[in-house]
């Protein structure tokens, strides 16, 4: 069984033309260890197989005490009718990037032949260091949403799920005749959960991403929208993992949060709308 940096240097040997140097914009070679551009800028490969595209190390919330939860969430199924509608729209050829993918869950869900080509990028290096562990051949690397070491009409498919965006540097990386899935959380997402954190507090129990959904259509007028809708029964073992997946926790009051811990939710909604931009 190969090594996770020998998996990641075949990978960027046999995919160096994905990526663009994001200090001079030169395309990369394929060195030993890693990616070299004509300047001489060099990224070298971690153990893990990953790559570290940042000019500094940048401190997030997001570390393992979200991350893992989250991850066995997505496993037991929670969000099995969004990830089908999105499949739909993916084929078998598609070189697809899933942006800010945290630690590669919905990837490893989305990707299912060997004919398609999938890198994963986050901000936050605790993420990517657990996406290494998904069984599904990507690339794994830490990158910057604003300055992506991505080459020009690149991939396929960007995936930008519960993850801020950048139109610009979306439509430099996409192909074209490519697109732009973005999964945005709808009024009712999460809605027993937000109850439950801000009993007494009606602003933060309702919900609207409008002006998300607003600035997406006016850079794509013609793009389209999907809205999946479901309850998801929460299998008993994981009933507190729903508690520590969603940022929606650092605002809970201590006192909240104990009493979901005594009596945690059953049930959860998962409710969003699936934006869809083509690129002409």
């Amino acid at each position: 069984m190969l090594k996770k940096i020998d998996r990641g240097r075949l990978f960027l040997q046999a995919h160096q033309e994905l990526f663009a140097c994001p200090i001079c914009q030169q395309k990369f070679f394929a060195a030993d260890n890693g990616l070299v551009c004509a300047n001489r800028h060099r990224f070298d490969l971690s153990k893990k197989g990953t790559l570290f595209f940042l000019d500094h190390a940048v401190k997030t919330e997001y570390d393992q005490g979200m991350f893992l939860p989250r991850q066995r969430m997505i496993q037991s199924g929670m969000y099995q009718p969004v990830l089908a509608r999105i499949k739909e729209h993916l084929t078998s050829a598609d070189t697809v990037l899933d942006v800010g993918c945290g630690e590669g869950s919905f990837l490893n869900q989305l990707i299912s032949t060997p004919t398609q080509t999938a890198v994963g990028f986050d901000i936050a290096k605790e993420g990517i260091n657990l996406a290494t562990n998904q069984a599904v051949p990507a690339f794994w690397c830490v990158a910057d949403l604003t300055n992506l070491p991505f080459a020009d009409v690149s991939f396929d498919t960007v995936l930008n799920i519960f993850s801020p965006s950048n139109y610009e540097e979306f439509n430099r990386i996409l192909k074209k005749g490519g697109q732009l899935i973005k999964v945005v959380p709808a009024e009712n997402y999460l809605k027993e959960l937000r109850m439950a954190f801000f009993p007494d507090d009606l602003a933060k129990q309702t919900y609207s991403n409008q002006r998300v959904v607003d600035k997406f259509l006016a850079h794509y007028p013609t793009a389209t929208r999907q809205r999946v809708t479901h309850v998801f029964a929460i299998p008993e073992a994981l009933q507190q993992d729903l508690l520590a997946m969603s940022p929606l926790e650092w605002a809970a009051s201590e006192a909240a949060k104990e009493a979901l811990r005594k009596k945690p939710l059953t049930k959860i909604t998962v409710d969003v709308d699936i934006l869809i931009a083509k690129i002409y």
